[in-house]
Formats: structure tokens, sequence, C-alpha cells
């Protein structure tokens, strides 16, 4: 009878107990793995965009206190003209965005072979591509946005530059004004149902990261530009929920969709030209005054 016991095996419902239990424990774990997986992506990201800050002060420490404009001026002549080409490290290029010039201001280089006639290459540096889009690549479709409104526009209309050259010195509040941050580019003029996926080179206005080496201000005027007019876009909360942000003294922080002063429309898009604050949606942090200024107007 004792040999009889001892080969007793598992019955049926012991094993779907045991199964199930394990079942359990996988599903309250994946949750807390992905969590985890995020957070850490999170952080490499904070991290590259810290290292760059560094990039934002020393370029401009040696650009007379100017900062660094969205992307380079468009000067007559265009791919054919040695005046719109652009150290970056290693190599010159035609018209490189602000990212490629603060990562070279510290030696980190956004290219492998810089082209003086092509201007939509591709990071290969995982410094300028947030790891949790991985494959937003493409400078013009990137994954950080800069303020260019309020810190450097170097658009052209009337013969005058939008917003350039700007010194670093009319900020007031180095520690309250957004450099850059997450960007999810004009696909915030839609409703999320019609946004559609990430493409490398497009220029599809609803595509996840259209135009995204900028970001527009929380509230845009009438008079003021926009990143593609009648397009604008914006941050991208894709941190769960939150937003990675770096500012002028160099402090990165993790912000609210909120809290950076966005606000959303009734369908989900991002709120667009308001002449006032509305009381949500507010320019507060990205002004560089503290206040909730106006964009600059178009020339």
């Amino acid at each position: 009878m004792l040999a009889a016991m001892k080969a007793r095996g598992f019955t049926l419902i012991e094993l779907l107990v045991v199964i199930a239990v394990i079942a359990l424990l996988i599903g309250i774990l994946l949750p807390a793995l992905a969590g985890a997986r995020a957070n850490s992506k999170g952080t490499l990201c904070l991290s590259n965009l810290r290292q760059l800050s560094l990039g934002w002060m020393v370029y401009a420490d040696e650009n007379k206190d100017v900062m660094v404009a969205a992307r380079a001026p468009n000067l007559a002549g265009g791919t054919a003209n040695p005046a719109n080409h652009y150290e970056v490290g290693n190599g010159l290029k035609f018209r490189p965005t602000w990212i490629a010039r603060m990562g070279t201001a510290v030696g980190i280089y956004p290219f492998h072979e810089p082209s003086i006639t092509d201007g939509r290459q591709d990071y290969v540096s995982p410094v300028f591509v947030c790891p949790l889009v991985s494959e937003w690549t493409d400078e013009r479709n990137a994954a950080y946005g800069y303020n260019y409104l309020f810190l450097g526009n170097s658009r052209v209309t009337n013969g005058k530059y939008h917003n350039y050259p700007v010194r670093r010195s009319r900020l007031a509040t180095f520690d309250q004004t957004v450099v850059c941050a997450d960007s999810i580019g004009t696909a915030a003029s839609y409703p999320p149902s019609q946004r559609l996926p990430y493409n490398n080179n497009s220029t599809g206005h609803n595509e996840l990261g259209n135009e995204a080496f900028s970001i527009d201000p929380p509230r845009l005027s009438p008079t003021s530009d926009m990143a593609s007019a009648p397009h604008r876009n914006g941050v991208d909360p894709r941190h769960q929920g939150k937003v990675n942000t770096l500012f002028a003294d160099g402090h990165g922080a993790v912000m609210g969709f909120l809290a950076l002063g966005y606000n959303l429309k009734a369908d989900g898009s991002y709120e667009g030209i308001l002449a006032a604050n509305n009381g949500r949606t507010t320019n507060k942090l990205f002004s560089g005054t503290a206040r909730d200024d106006d964009p600059p107007r178009l020339p």
C-alpha cells in the first residue's frame, strides 16, 4: 500500500489548479515587467535630453549668446549655396536641424556621412532618438521637438526672419523655459482615431511624428507662425502619459500634458489658435518670461 501511495501522481484537478496559479502569477507579473521596461526607456530618453542640454548651452556660448534655430536658415540657392552648409562635427550638412547642431557642440555626431544635398537623413546616434519610438530616426520626422517659436525661428516672410536671432539673455526664467520635449508632430491636429502610424520619409500630416523636429507652444495666436499651417503640432505624452522635457537651465523633467500648458478639444485633438488664455491653455513654460505671452507675430 505504501508503494502505491508513493507512485500516485497529480490528479487532473490538481494539475489545473497549478496551471491556473501560474497563469495568475504571469498575469500579475507581466504588467509590472512592461511598466519597468517602459520606465527604463523613459529614463534613457531623459538621459539623452540631458546630454544634449550641454550642447544647447555650448552653442549659445560659441555664437554670441544666440540660441540655435529650429533649422538653419534657408538662404537663396538651396543646396548649391555653400552658405547653407554647416559643420556637424564629421562633415558639412545642408541646413541641419537644431538637435544635430546641439549634438555637434558636444561631440555627438548625428550622421555617418552628412550630406550637403540631402535635407532628410536618418540619425545614427541613439542620443538623437527616443528609445520608446526607436524607429523615429528621420531628421524631419524626429522624436524630439524644439520650442522654435520663442527660441529661434529662422523661417522668412517678407524678407524678415520670423524670430531669429534670439539671444539667450532674453530669457527671464531659465528653469521655467522649455527648450525641447517629446514631440508628436502635426498629428496633434487630428483626433486620435484619425492618426496614422509613423512613416519615416513621409509628409502625411496625420501620421505620428510628421515634422516633429519642432513643437508649437500650447497656445497659438491668429498672428503667429505654425509648424505646418493649418496643422499645429505639440508635445507627445508617450511615456505612460508623461512628456520628457528639457529646460533652459539644463534640468530634465517628466511633465504631464496639462502641466505643460496644453489642452485638448472635445475630439481629442490639440487646441490650436486661441486669441487669449482660456484658463487652461497657456504658454507660461514656453515664453521665456513665465507669462502667457503670445508667440511672436509673423513679419
